[in-house]
Formats: structure tokens, C-alpha cells, sequence
């Protein structure tokens, strides 16, 4: 399953900050049963690495897994050697960009400015992560839109809830990343499972 495949599926991308290695294949089961197909272990959680490489192998070619929080080349590299497939970062490191693409990686810089997120589109980005998306608004995503080339695709990740979607949907944004609104450590796997239907239903609403 490609990253395209994945949000043609569902456009919610699981952000599992602070998951441990331990609990990752059963969270990440109950985000699959509700309709989730892209999940991303940020690298600031415990034994990042390990937990990419065990729902790289759990889901394969059922998910796509990646690492958040993704600063350096040194980062990819990891990445890739532990079967990671997106590359997802809080800034636009045209070096990251770059050995994302270099190692068949799906880079995704985090972008604030059109001038952002054209260097990034230069440097080899077709998916950008507006963030933080709270402290903009829809009508960012509808001016980018406009100026941007017509494949890239853009994803708003914070503040990002069930009731707050459509209006994001309508404006052109292609997915989400969420985070601490679907999981935190110690939030019950059952209760995962339950917010993660709620967005993917908000999701599906929103686009029909």
C-alpha cells in the first residue's frame, strides 16, 4: 500500500506520541479495525525505531508506517534501514527532503508560509503538513491552493477534531495528522478504537 493509496482510503494519519513499543501492535490494530491506514511513531517516543519496525512488519501492505518529528538525515536513514515509509517533520530541511526522496522515502515537511512551501515543493515535497494547522484556518489551505502546483497535497495536523473536518475538507486539505486527540500513553485501547471511528466517520461525511 502507498502513502496516495492509504489516504484515497482514509485521510486520518495516527500520530502515536510517546506509544512504546510495547502496545504499539494492539493500538495500531484498533486504529486499523476503525478504518486508519497511515500510522507515524514520532522519534521523540520511547525506542522509536523499534515500534516503526514492528508495525512495518505487522501491517505489511495493510499500512503505511512512519516517523514524526524528523530532523536530520541521520533520521531517514534510520527510518529506511527499519522499513519506515513516510518521513513526516515539523519544519521544511531541504537535506531531509531530499534523503527522504533519495531512499525512496515519501517525505512530508511541516510548512507555516508559502515561501515554506514552495522550498519545500523545490527541494522534493508533494506532501505538505501545514502546522501548526490551530493557529491558521482553513482559508490558508483555500490561498495556498490557488498558487500551489495542482499535485501537491496538503495535510493541517493540530487542533484537528471530528467537528472541525469538513470545514478543512472544503477548503481542499487532502488529510490530517492527529495526535493527542486519538492517542496519549495510558488512553485504553478500547477508547483508541472509539475516537479513531469518530474521525473516520467525520472524514467520510466530510468528503461525500
Amino acid at each position: 500500500m502507498t502513502f496516495d493509496e492509504a489516504l484515497d482510503h482514509c485521510g486520518v494519519i495516527a500520530i502515536l506520541r510517546g506509544i512504546a513499543p510495547a502496545e504499539v501492535v494492539a493500538v495500531a490494530e484498533a486504529l486499523y479495525d476503525a478504518g486508519l491506514r497511515v500510522v507515524e511513531v514520532p522519534l521523540n517516543s520511547p525506542d522509536p525505531f523499534k515500534s516503526i519496525q514492528e508495525l512495518a512488519k505487522a501491517f505489511k501492505d495493510r499500512m503505511v508506517v512512519g516517523a514524526g518529528t524528523v530532523l536530520s538525515v541521520q533520521d531517514v536513514s534510520l527510518l529506511k534501514a527499519h522499513d519506515g515509509q513516510i518521513s513526516i517533520s515539523p519544519d521544511a530541511n531541504p537535506d531531509v527532503i531530499a534523503k527522504a526522496r533519495a531512499t525512496g522515502l515519501e517525505p512530508v515537511p511541516g510548512v507555516f508560509t508559502p515561501t515554506e512551501a514552495f522550498s519545500a515543493i523545490r527541494a522534493g515535497a508533494r506532501h505538505l503538513k501545514l502546522f501548526p494547522a490551530e493557529a491558521a484556518s482553513p482559508a490558508t489551505i483555500r490561498a495556498w491552493k490557488a498558487v500551489l502546483p495542482k499535485d501537491i497535497k496538503i495535510h493541517a495536523v493540530g487542533g484537528i477534531t471530528p467537528l472541525n473536518m469538513a470545514d478543512w475538507i472544503g477548503a481542499g486539505t487532502t488529510g490530517f495528522g492527529v495526535g493527542s486527540n486519538l492517542y496519549k500513553p495510558g488512553k485504553s485501547v478500547s477508547d483508541i478504537g472509539r475516537d479513531a471511528r469518530a474521525f473516520v466517520e467525520a472524514n467520510v461525511k466530510a468528503r461525500s
